[in-house]
């Protein structure tokens, strides 16, 4: 199956999706960030929102009431704007060190994108992280042979994901039309939102991203049942999110693609 008659552009998330397996980075981040505010947060809560560019994923925490009620205990007063905004600073350096330490590419990654240019198919990037908070990221990707031709960041369109901005930006810039000959791949909820509002092919990731939150070896030693639980879960949230195909990890995602046109040819 020739895939570049049906697409022309696929736009990959990063962490969770492309790198940093298990989407680790922004959680550990997140949690120190307001650690050293006196707020303890749980995972689970700093993955609700996972995917909205950091300032959006930070207000979206404030406004959580448990949360809010924590900042309170801890710090007198509710929080302002000048707290979020002071919160979204110091978040910078710390995904910059974190981004940079998982900023290893997930197995199957670098084959799958070799695979899609190989039958024409063009490859860009969008991300809920600042351009700054990339930095390290794009360079260490690059050194392990990952580099799409477009990056779209957190900041540069005026609003984040689920809004479908970023991709409207990317492909207003690299001159693809119509959507539907877009593919977007990501493992949030927000990501797989923002692909299907933008009319393109969704594709969610379930097992190395957000929804499951664990590192390869944890997952991988878990045993079978629990863990294909824990991927089965993410993979119903992804679909519930607008997910027209979900996939593991990027490894399945040509076959996921071709599994996907074979079912919907005549339609």
């Amino acid at each position: 199956m020739n895939l570049a008659e049906h697409f022309e552009l696929v736009i990959f998330d990063w962490a969770g999706t492309t790198v940093d397996f298990g989407c680790r980075a922004p959680v550990d981040a997140l949690l120190e960030a307001f650690r050293r505010h006196g707020v303890s947060l749980t995972e689970a809560q700093v993955r609700r929102d996972m995917g909205k560019a950091k300032a959006d994923h930070v207000r979206a925490l404030l406004d959580e009431p448990a949360i809010a009620a924590a900042w309170i205990a801890a710090n007198g007063a509710p929080a302002s704007a000048a707290d979020c905004e002071s919160l979204v600073r110091e978040l910078g350096p710390l995904m910059r060190e974190r981004a940079a330490r998982t900023a290893t590419l997930i197995d199957g990654v670098a084959t799958t994108v070799a695979a899609l240019r190989a039958a024409g198919v063009r490859i860009a990037s969008s991300t809920g992280y600042t351009r700054e908070m990339m930095a390290p990221v794009i360079e260490r990707a690059a050194a392990q042979g990952y580099a799409p031709e477009h990056l779209v960041c957190s900041g540069e369109t005026p609003r984040g994901r689920p809004t479908p901005l970023m991709i409207y930006k990317t492909c207003a810039e690299l001159g693809v039309w119509p959507l539907s000959r877009v593919v977007k791949v990501d493992d949030s909820e927000a990501g797989v939102a923002e692909g299907r509002f933008a009319g393109c092919l969704s594709v969610g990731v379930a097992a190395s991203g957000n929804g499951v939150g664990l590192a390869a070896a944890t997952l991988e030693a878990m045993p079978a049942l629990e863990r294909q639980a824990r991927i089965d879960a993410s993979a119903r949230a992804l679909y519930a999110a607008g997910a027209d195909v979900v996939i593991d990890t990027v490894a399945g995602l040509v076959s996921g693609i071709e599994q996907y046109l074979r079912s919907h040819r005549g339609r």
